[in-house]
């Protein structure tokens, strides 16, 4: 079958295919979008598709320096297709669209459309109008035109969902330019958000996680400095939501009455992301982060004391323009007080239209090489130490999809502890689907996840469980072609590979 016939395989509908690049607000959109091509009656294109689809989406991240070559390199990669295939549209979103705008169609004229940040919902119509005048249709938008919540959405878990708390971020960070290109902070109002999470409970979702640029900025732009700890505690009180999570905190924004709130709501996860960025006070100064050192280490005494089991992960840039080894030191320094589960460590990257990418002091790659790989050396080391202290504990896991990369081959099956620890555990004789909780016993650390060798000790069966199986009877039901399993973005529960990727936090 060619090309042309797999992507036009039911009835001549025609397929889409999004590609998402950057953060978890970058993963969301990208569900609003796929919400918003199912309802103009588009479906899926089979994964693997490789552009085979009648429309590919980019929704693109503006963080790192390499966002452009991969961009256009994988415009270039498309074009030859698109030539092949009359009626193909490809379509460029986010961030990098929102920067570069009539850049876009200039390098790559087989672009038929661009869109921003604040007018995703317009997709489908900029579609249409490139089809019918046969020419590329460049829109964005200055400001927020809806709130995304307000759009069609295809969810990619049946068992753990994102809910956007808020867009954009006030914060003035001299290495981010997501600000400018997402706009300042706005921000749903909490009864909106409650009825999203109980709509989302009624349907089976057990696992929501609040999402935001600064998600615990909540409430600056409807006037209450405690409203992100109000939403929690309201969270804790929705019958059937079983696990709360957020992210991205600000060390800025983080107040006694959230400690409090974490430690005080039992559905609130014993885990916290809280980008950290330097350890020296020198560069976060330059960095325009509102915090010093002993700012953020009063933070993890406090949570510790609060949540003593709790996992504590971060994000750090090395090589921040004119930091000098002793700077890079007091880095090291936070990591060994702060003794992070997990730690994402980004090499500086110079990005146009930021402060930073302007500075003097430009670190040659060399050092900026070497301090990187004594960071994650560290933090590795550390990462381990503190997985070894969770052997011989029992843990709840919620179970996960997708998760075990060896699964099939060591005939096991992956979750997450409440902590957002990734737990591989021995499949047991009764059936276990996502969404279900087990509850084993860790018999071994890695740096990276943890083993439950032993029996199951006991499998709930919850209606999370229920709703996955729902949709897979689903997907099984639909004509070949047609495949609407779970991408490999993967469910909103872990939070790792993506966290804090805007560096806007």
């Amino acid at each position: 079958m060619s090309s042309i016939d797999r992507s036009q395989s039911v009835g001549g509908t025609r397929t889409y295919e999004v590609r998402t690049y950057g953060c978890q607000m970058n993963v969301h959109d990208s569900e609003r979008l796929a919400g918003l091509l199912e309802d103009a009656g588009y479906v899926r294109a089979p994964e693997g598709s490789d552009g085979d689809a009648d429309v590919v989406v980019f929704n693109t991240c503006a963080v790192r320096e390499n966002a452009d070559n991969k961009l256009y390199g994988n415009l270039g990669h498309l074009a030859p297709k698109k030539a092949q295939r009359p009626g193909m549209q490809i379509a460029v979103g986010g961030c990098l669209a929102q920067k570069d705008r009539d850049t876009i169609v200039k390098r790559a004229p087989w672009v038929d459309v661009v869109f921003g940040t604040h007018n995703i919902g317009k997709l489908p119509v900029l579609l249409e109008r490139a089809r019918v005048q046969e020419e590329a249709q460049v829109e964005i938008a200055e400001s927020l035109e809806a709130f995304p919540s307000t759009l069609p959405t295809r969810r990619e878990s049946a068992y753990a969902a994102w809910v956007s708390i808020s867009v954009g971020c006030n914060n003035t960070c001299t290495f981010c330019i997501v600000p400018a290109l997402r706009g300042k902070e706005k921000d749903r109002r909490p009864g909106d958000i409650l009825a999203e999470i109980e709509a989302l409970v009624a349907e089976g979702v057990s696992e929501i996680t609040l999402l935001g640029q600064n998600v615990n900025a909540y409430g600056s732009d409807i006037g209450d400095r405690e409203a992100f700890s109000k939403l929690l505690r309201a969270c804790g009180r929705i019958e059937g939501l079983e696990r709360v999570r957020f992210t991205s905190p600000h060390p800025r924004d983080f107040t006694d009455d959230v400690v409090a709130a974490m430690a005080e709501t039992p559905n609130v996860m014993p885990q916290l992301h809280m980008p950290l960025q330097s350890g020296s006070d020198t560069v976060l100064k330059a960095m325009r982060r509102s915090y010093r050192q002993e700012r953020y280490l009063g933070i993890i005494e406090k949570v510790r004391a609060a949540i003593p089991h709790a996992a504590i992960s971060t994000d750090i840039i090395v090589g921040f323009p004119g930091e000098t080894e002793e700077d890079f030191e007091q880095t090291l320094h936070v990591v060994r007080e702060a003794r992070f589960a997990q730690a994402f460590t980004f090499q500086y990257s110079k990005r146009p239209g930021t402060p930073a990418a302007e500075m003097d002091g430009q670190i040659p790659k060399k050092v900026v090489q070497e301090r990187y790989e004594r960071l994650v050396a560290l933090q590795e080391e550390i990462s381990w130490e503190e997985n070894k202290k969770q052997v011989g504990r029992t843990l709840e896991l919620m179970v996960a999809e997708g998760e075990g990369r060896k699964d099939d081959t060591t005939h096991r099956l992956s979750g997450r502890a409440p902590d957002n620890r990734l737990v591989h555990f021995t499949k047991p004789e009764q059936e276990v689907r996502p969404g279900d909780v087990v509850t084993v016993e860790i018999t071994y650390a890695a740096p990276h996840h943890l083993l439950a060798e032993g029996a199951v000790l006991d499998v709930r069966r919850t209606r999370a469980g229920d709703a996955w199986e729902r949709r897979s009877a689903e997907k099984a039901a639909q004509p070949a072609g047609v495949l609407l399993g779970l991408p490999k973005i993967g469910a909103p529960a872990p939070l790792p590979a993506t966290a804090s990727a805007c560096g806007c936090d």
